[in-house]
């Protein structure tokens, strides 16, 4: 075992969490005791902004220490590119390295899984060759090119039913305590120092916590006579009132207390085998969640604060115990994990981002970015305040699901409707300016309306305009598309793209309806 100090990494993403129910955030129920003995003896993070408001991007955020715009993992090209990772970098200074999760989009389908010598996804409901090998190729080939997207939105299709599925009971059993299991087996078994990741997805959609957490929070709710389908209220297919709302959020304190018990058991864990005090631990969220405010349910379609404030708690030596009110983004914690690890990124073999100890939440000279290298720190140049940025592109498979909804119940989506506008915001501890198409822009005074209940022009407010020059500043920087028309080049025929795809590939793709 290494002699540096926390040289190992446990790294803990609560998918769905929203901070405002959480018991160290202030709750006022108690559901993640677990997490609040954790925060005793950690650093709690009070304005931890997230770079996107669903798993894929923000993930590949965390791994790279890259914008959305930057990774370019998203919806429309649903993997990452051929780029370092944490686990990469970690993986070459001799880290054992492993992954375990419940979570459809951390899967070798979509690159996250890079760089970790063990790992294991425990969703079930797409055949495993639909996230790697030679079919997950032929998706990268088809979704780089515009021209090919039409067959691509047939595999949105696939993967909508795969979304109505886990919207049911059928795909709802939790897959948490196995995940705990297999973490605790990789870290027995490991000969070096270790980096774990695991997600944790109870607190995702749909809520059928187990029976025990479920009589302690919502004994009077049955789940399936709630809204378990968050397209269905988005499309205004149906209407949830403030009775069945608070069955809803019971259910979901519910499944969080599961997850936190879970959390919990692994904790005690490493501090029974005394590999706690040799641990960095990282506890987050990847984005929240909406239960009705702003006439939302789910987390798409926005980028409000209940789904990109999100909790964040570190244990660390270099990290003091109590409350940090500065803005910080997760995209920070790749570098704060290398810098944790004392392991420099040298290694050429892919584009990796260096360490940047600016952005490492470990450093006294956190977020000063005197020598500016990416987006971000470009766009704080000037700016009075801080900021944070977020990017939201249009959500193919959501959209494609809100519109079966909204079919269903006879209603036609207008073309202005929230679920087709892309949304970027800067986020400030006092200003926020949220930019949209389709839909009008929103700026809010975080520091006095909290809430976001009154929307303010930057023509009204000096900081709403000071975050609306943030963001202008950050676009200029990534390129922004709505800044100016892109193109795209490259071949039309898709027998032209696929020639090097074998006819199994091929055949997989017919079934599927990918092909004709």
């Amino acid at each position: 075992m290494s002699e540096r100090s926390a040289s190992n990494v446990l790294f803990v993403v609560l998918d769905t969490t929203r901070k405002d129910h959480l018991t160290p955030y202030g709750y006022d129920r108690e559901t993640t005791p677990e997490l609040e003995a954790f925060a005793e003896d950690a650093t709690v993070f009070e304005n931890a902004v997230a770079p996107a408001p669903w798993t894929l991007p923000v993930h590949a955020s965390m791994f790279t220490g890259r914008y959305p715009t930057d990774h370019g993992a998203d919806q429309t090209s649903p993997y990452l590119d051929d780029v370092g990772t944490l686990a990469s970098v970690l993986r070459a200074a001799d880290y054992d390295t492993a992954c375990y999760s419940s979570n459809a989009w951390i899967t070798p389908y979509t690159h996250l899984t890079r760089g970790f010598d063990h790992q294991d996804s425990f969703f079930e409901v797409l055949p495993g060759d639909v996230f790697s090998g030679p079919l997950a190729s032929a998706w990268e080939t088809i979704n780089d090119n515009d021209t090919l997207r039409s067959m691509a939105n047939r595999l949105v299709h696939l993967g909508a039913k795969a979304h109505s599925m886990l919207a049911s009971g059928e795909g709802s059993d939790s897959k948490t305590p196995s995940v705990i299991d297999r973490t605790q087996s990789f870290i027995e078994d490991a000969d070096d120092d270790w980096f774990a990741f695991i997600n944790l997805m109870d607190a995702h959609l749909p809520y059928y916590p187990p029976e025990e957490y479920r009589e302690a929070f919502a004994p009077d709710v049955d789940p399936d006579e709630v809204c378990q389908n968050s397209k269905e209220f988005n499309s205004g297919g149906r209407s949830i009132d403030d009775e069945e709302w608070e069955d809803i959020r019971k259910l979901y304190d519910a499944e969080l207390a599961h997850m936190d018990a879970e959390l919990g058991r692994l904790l005690a864990w490493l501090r029974e085998t005394g590999r706690f005090e040799e641990t960095t631990v990282v506890v987050c969220a990847d984005h929240g969640e909406l239960h009705g405010e702003h006439d939302l349910y789910g987390h798409e379609f926005a980028l409000y604060e209940q789904l990109i404030n999100v909790p964040l708690l570190i244990s660390h030596p270099e990290l003091e115990e109590g409350r940090r009110e500065d803005l910080v983004e997760l995209l920070d914690l790749y570098h704060t994990l290398l810098d944790a690890a004392g392991v420099e990124t040298t290694r050429a073999e892919r584009e990796t981002v260096p360490l940047d100890r600016t952005r490492s939440l470990l450093s006294a000279e956190y977020r000063e970015f005197a020598d500016p290298t990416d987006p971000g720190q470009v766009a704080l140049t000037d700016a009075e305040d801080d900021y944070a940025f977020v990017e939201y592109a249009q959500p193919l498979i959501e959209l494609h699901h809100l519109e079966e909804k909204a079919s269903e119940a006879g209603i036609t989506l207008p073309e202005d409707h929230r679920g087709y506008a892309t949304l970027q915001a800067a986020r400030g501890e006092r200003g926020k300016f949220i930019r949209a198409d389709r839909i009008p822009d929103e700026g809010y005074r975080l520091d006095t309306d909290p809430e976001e209940a009154e929307s303010l022009a930057p023509d009204e407010d000096e900081r709403v305009a000071e975050a609306q020059d943030a963001l202008q500043r950050f676009g200029e920087e990534i390129d922004a598309p709505w800044l100016g028309e892109g193109s795209t080049d490259g071949p039309s025929d898709p027998d032209e793209v696929l020639d090097d795809a074998d006819e199994q590939t091929r055949e997989r793709l017919r079934d599927l309806g990918y092909l004709e």
